[in-house]
């Protein structure tokens, strides 16, 4: 039966497979293929190692309030428990930041903040860099906005820089430390883009999904450190690797009271939009999270972010010993490496998968000018991360 509907015609514009599904399919295919291959799978970027025990006490703890009717909770507040913003507060005052509770709203992630900040804004032009997580140019192709993608390469060090563009009015994706790259803006470069936002009227959405990663002196952890940026900027973060959440589900979206558009601020547009279509995240969740932000839980995730870095740093190393150019490894999870040879992504993804049971991620799958590189993320074991390492170097 034909059904006599109009389906939205704007998921013709985004590709028919989400890039992971696809690299699932292949490697399922591999493993039918040959059962006993031992895959180490340093593709998506999910983490290995349990929650901290700080968490774990404290949802242990929240689970055995929901079995009592005197501290039993039903629906959470849409924006999030009082304890919880206040603890992300605290996290952004860790930082020399003030970021009042008022201004966070927790969600189920930042994947969903970035896929549903999109129902705030109108038609406006989206700049969008090029590689990118898919999620920022899906998410605003699948509404119909115009998306101007800003090439990167190695000679910008795979960051994007406003120069040469005109115009006003833009919303900004930027990321960093980056997702595929590992990139990581310095200050100054981050100001270009704050300098470039205010100029032009223009909003920064600034994803610091992985600031926990940085090491480095100048490398800002969050937009805010920026000055002018509470003007011009919102900013999603998880607690997705910071504290190995990506299946607990958890994060935050920062909207400054003053950033407005058209008279109107856009935290009330965000808070009108979750109180119709969000129902907030379960307490036990939020119990958790409140934990992983304390500094004894903080202490503790950190110590498995450390074991994350160890693995990027192998990585590199092996890499920067056989000449091979790669950005990430530090500040970042993700190593983004040329393909040797002069191989395409997907071409590299088949040899690394076929020939020694490796999966990476393809860098074409983030854009035309991830072709011909390609993502290693550190969240494997030490121990499968140092064989996948071996196997990749007999390879370039």
């Amino acid at each position: 039966m034909e059904l006599k509907i109009r389906t939205n015609e704007n998921f013709s514009r985004v590709s028919e497979s989400y890039l992971f599904s696809e690299i699932a399919k292949r490697v399922k295919a591999r493993a039918e293929a040959d059962p006993t291959a031992k895959i180490i799978r340093l593709g998506i970027g999910d983490v290995t190692l349990p929650l901290a025990p700080a968490v774990t006490e404290a949802m242990e703890a929240a689970v055995r309030e929901m079995g009592v009717k005197e501290t039993f909770r039903g629906y959470a507040p849409e924006y999030g428990y009082d304890f919880l913003r206040e603890a992300i507060s605290g996290h952004y005052r860790r930082l020399g930041l003030d970021v009042p509770a008022s201004e966070i709203y927790a969600s189920d992630g930042a994947k969903c903040d970035c896929g549903n900040a999109v129902d705030i804004f109108g038609d406006n032009e989206i700049l969008i860099p090029d590689p990118v997580y898919p999620v920022y140019l899906d998410s605003n192709l699948m509404v119909g906005r115009r998306v101007t993608l800003l090439p990167t390469s190695e000679e910008t060090g795979f960051l994007p820089t406003p120069d040469g563009l005109t115009g006003e009015g833009y919303i900004v994706y930027l990321c960093s430390p980056g997702n595929p790259t590992g990139a990581a803006f310095t200050k100054d470069g981050l100001r270009q883009w704050v300098d470039f936002a205010i100029r032009t009227g223009s909003l920064i959405i600034f994803d610091s999904a992985y600031e926990a990663f940085v090491t480095e002196d100048g490398v800002p952890r969050s937009v805010y450190e920026i000055e002018g940026a509470r003007e011009c900027a919102v900013e999603i973060c998880s607690l997705s690797k910071s504290a190995g959440f990506t299946g607990t589900r958890c994060g935050w979206f920062v909207i400054p009271h003053g950033v407005r558009a058209g008279g109107v601020p856009l935290y009330k547009l965000w808070e009108r939009r979750q109180a119709t279509k969000f129902n907030g995240i379960p307490y036990v969740v939020q119990r958790g999270a409140e934990a992983a932000l304390l500094p004894e839980g903080r202490r503790q995730s950190m110590e498995n972010v450390a074991y994350y870095r160890k693995n990027a740093a192998v990585i590199a190393e092996a890499l920067s010993k056989r000449g091979v150019f790669f950005t990430g490894g530090v500040n970042s999870p993700y190593v983004w490496m040329r393909c040797p040879r002069g191989l395409s992504s997907w071409e590299f993804f088949d040899l690394l998968l076929d020939r020694a049971a490796v999966v990476g991620t393809p860098g074409a799958g983030f854009g035309k000018c991830g072709e011909g590189y390609f993502r290693l993320t550190a969240f494997g074991s030490a121990e499968a991360t140092e064989e996948a390492v071996g196997r990749l170097e007999k390879l370039l």
